[in-house]
């Protein structure tokens, strides 16, 4: 059986998938927080425990926030900082004495989606996390592009294109930058927006119900990100032109970004028709962590 894991910069989800791709076993916990040593034992800790309660042994794959560099062998590029400049393949491997598969959560994402989730039978598929961060992944005719230096769709920390002169130089990102993708278009970005323009702190999802319930502070907020949304992927579609661009994490609960940006793309896309689809995951939250138990292929 095959053992997926997404690990998160809040929660650790976890699903144990059989021969067919059905779930047989799951978990969901909080991620330990700026603490390494406790988030490699508890990842550690699901592999025992889901091997304890299925009585067999599983192949294990897990999603991050991040990379493992080509060059090192360490983990870059993560918002769950604390994962960065570490050897999280190796220190696994060594805690579960068997080797272990990390990918970009992601790709694991694409990988999910483009196997039997909404851009199944597509060619070329990216997919997109909007959370906490900003991840993407690209898979081509069902495998997975990772690049020369794993870094393979990682546009969030690209800047936002065609900017309104209230956008630049936008604000400060983790990775050292101002004005990332990630700093418009993650959870926490939609949230510092709002709170910018007069509103009271609060949680993206508090912001999109509020939207939802008429409020007009709220629904221009939603506004604006659905209109850098539509930037940020007409700039994917100029340089990959894929067939569907999946979306998944949190933010991709919003219906309304489905009809409202797809309607937008034309006016950035240097095309004279834009036909790529943008969908939500079928799979929802377990997109990801499906994808991660696909690192290994049936059988091995």
């Amino acid at each position: 059986m095959r053992l997926g894991i997404d690990l998160g910069g809040t929660k650790i989800a976890a699903v144990v998938l059989d021969e067919d791709g059905q779930v047989v076993w799951q978990r969901r916990m909080p991620s330990p927080r700026d603490d390494y040593r406790a988030t490699v034992e508890a990842l550690a800790g699901v592999v025992i425990d889901a091997e304890r309660d299925l009585r067999v042994p599983c192949t294990v794959g897990i999603g991050i926030p991040g990379a493992i560099s080509p060059a090192t062998g360490l983990v870059k590029n993560a918002n769950s900082t604390w994962l960065n400049g570490q050897r999280l393949a190796e220190d696994l491997d060594a805690r579960l004495g068997r080797p272990v598969r990390l990918a970009n959560d992601a790709n694991c994402l694409a990988i999910s989606e483009a196997a039997d989730g909404a851009a199944a039978g597509a060619e070329v598929v990216f997919g997109v996390v909007l959370g906490t961060g900003t991840g993407g992944g690209v898979v081509v005719r069902g495998g997975v592009l990772t690049g020369a230096n794993s870094i393979a769709g990682e546009w969030g920390h690209n800047p936002l294109p065609w900017p309104d002169d209230d956008e630049r130089p936008g604000r400060a990102c983790y990775c050292g930058r101002h004005g990332c993708l990630e700093t418009f278009l993650s959870g926490p970005g939609l949230a510092a927006d709002y709170t910018a323009h007069g509103g009271t702190p609060d949680r993206s999802e508090v912001i999109v119900e509020r939207a939802a319930a008429g409020d007009a502070l709220a629904g221009l907020t939603l506004d604006r990100w659905e209109r850098r949304l539509a930037k940020s992927f007409a700039t994917v579609i100029n340089l990959l032109d894929p067939d569907v661009i999946v979306v998944g994490g949190g933010l991709s609960a919003i219906e309304r970004i489905y009809v409202n940006v797809p309607r937008q793309l034309g006016a950035w896309v240097f095309s004279d028709r834009v036909v790529t689809q943008v969908v939500r995951a079928k799979h929802g939250d377990a997109s990801g962590v499906r994808g991660a138990a696909w690192l290994w292929p049936a059988g091995r």
